[in-house]
């Protein structure tokens, strides 16, 4: 790898899914002010709405998320709509 082209602050960091809590560790710049401590290290903390293990094309499973009742607010309208 050549010297001197990644920034000063490129340090490992521990990303967490927040919707299933798998973490993964990896490199990065993103500014944290959270610790964690990850497999007997403590390092800065990035929190992720979706990843890989928890996105719908990548583990072939619908997933519906619902935090508002939009969803069955529609279906009520629809279910009316359609007799």
């Amino acid at each position: 790898m050549k010297q001197g082209i990644h920034p000063e602050n490129y340090r490992p960091v521990v990303f967490k899914d927040m919707s299933n809590g798998d973490m993964f560790l990896s490199r990065s710049t993103c500014k944290t002010t959270e610790t964690i401590e990850f497999e007997g290290e403590t390092y800065p903390l990035v929190k992720l709405e979706i990843s890989s293990t928890s996105h719908p094309f990548y583990t072939g499973k619908s997933k519906l998320v619902d935090t508002a009742g939009r969803v069955d607010k529609f279906m009520s309208r629809y279910a009316r709509s359609k007799k």
